[in-house]
């Protein structure tokens, strides 16, 4: 890059360069593309080397500390008996590098007291921008979903209420998945955020849900089948981006969303 890079007759400083690349994420263009297109097969494989223990331990938290970080995390969750209070605790938690990078705490959203709790994975970048889980376009699938059976998270009457939340309040980079160490910090909070929810029914959507509940993944396998997670009935389903990208599997959901409605009674 030049002293005083231009595009397109801009001058492109940091502010410039930024607001290109929002306005490109508005438009749609949420994924880096070459100029030309590349055939990945003539590539020749990659030689990762694994770094040196020096470095290892540079990048990684020691046992011990990540045992300790868990500890703390416990006290914070513990010590909250109220809702409110747990989502001032966990959005104080420091721990998580997590939280350095993304725009809001998304706590949860929702109908308290409700008999269905519908736990998420992460929040996405509408959420993010929002502070609330679930909104977006998955969001409104979601509210589609559950409003076929009668349920709502807007509705005023428990019985009918609806109550969503993620394993993590806040959005990885680019979306990626929750890596073990950030769900076992935020797995405390998560199970003292059920206890005060006090909900009948948990819903597990997606694969990061089942590894924290259930401590298992697969969620195309899982989905359907009636288990026990936190001490209470909880039903694994695939979540609504899934269901945005694969529309065939709209049907499996609706199994799913019957068996819930049966549940109920």
């Amino acid at each position: 890059m030049t002293a005083d890079p231009t595009y397109r007759g801009f001058a492109l400083d940091a502010e410039t360069a930024l607001a290109l690349l929002q306005w490109q994420a508005e438009l749609g263009a949420d994924e880096p593309c070459l100029d030309e297109p590349m055939d990945r097969y003539d590539l020749p494989d990659r030689i990762v080397t694994p770094p040196s223990p020096a470095v290892a331990a540079s990048v990684s938290p020691p046992r011990d500390q990540g045992k300790d970080l868990v500890a703390q995390a416990e006290s914070l969750s513990a010590a909250a008996t109220t809702l409110s209070a747990l989502a001032d605790a966990q959005e104080s938690f420091e721990a998580i590098e997590l939280r350095k990078g993304a725009r809001n705490f998304c706590f949860a959203d929702g109908r308290v007291g409700a008999r269905i709790m519908v736990i998420g994975e992460t929040p996405d970048e509408e959420d993010d921008l929002q502070g609330r889980p679930f909104t977006g376009r998955s969001g409104e699938m979601l509210d589609r979903m559950f409003a076929a059976i009668g349920l709502a998270r807007d509705s005023v009457d428990a019985e009918t209420g609806l109550y969503v939340t993620n394993v993590l309040p806040w959005r990885p980079p680019g979306n990626r998945m929750a890596e073990p160490e950030e769900i076992a910090l935020m797995l405390p909070f998560l199970k003292r955020h059920i206890e005060l929810a006090q909900p009948e029914i948990l819903v597990l959507m997606g694969n990061t849900p089942c590894i924290a509940a259930l401590n298992q993944q697969g969620i195309l396998r899982l989905r359907g089948g009636w288990t026990t997670a936190f001490g209470l009935p909880a039903l694994p389903m695939t979540h609504p981006s899934y269901l945005l990208r694969t529309p065939l599997a709209k049907r499996e959901a609706w199994a799913d969303l019957l068996s819930i409605a049966a549940k109920l009674g």
